[in-house]
């Protein structure tokens, strides 16, 4: 079996947050969804599990960050060109979230990397890299 990821994020409005994940392009999979969490999925092997705070309390008793104050975890999802990362970013726009709350990323012609945040402040990073360059075959002076 392929390993996944599960990604768990402390949201204020549950809602709210479905409804911009679906704006970006993740699936909202009600097996596994109710009240108080959503499963959503980007792909066969990444999730996004959307928890209310009351939720949340039930996996850890340490206090729920800010996400507008402060960074615990910078989450990054891979596209298939420069012009992907730019839809993406927009489609956040869009959706309620804000573009660019870290610096943009442009090495040229093997690498390219937005970014937004969520509603709650969560910060995604949009990236696209030469396939040349993921596979290791691009030359030393070129990598980041």
């Amino acid at each position: 079996m392929a390993k996944m990821i599960f990604v768990n994020l402390p949201v204020t409005d549950l809602d709210r947050s479905k409804a911009f994940y679906e704006a970006v392009g993740a699936a909202n999979n009600p097996a596994f969804t109710d009240e108080t969490a959503a499963c959503m999925v980007f792909t066969d092997s990444i999730y996004a599990m959307l928890l209310t705070h009351e939720k949340w309390a039930q996996f850890t008793s340490k206090t729920i960050a800010d996400a507008h104050q402060s960074a615990q975890v910078l989450l990054c999802l891979t596209m298939n060109s420069r012009e992907e990362v730019d839809e993406q970013v927009t489609k956040a726009v869009v959706a309620g979230g804000k573009a660019d709350p870290t610096p943009t990323q442009d090495h040229g012609g093997f690498m390219y990397g937005r970014s937004f945040e969520d509603p709650d402040g969560h910060i995604w990073e949009i990236m696209w890299m030469d396939p040349a360059a993921a596979s290791g075959d691009m030359p030393a002076e070129t990598a980041v």
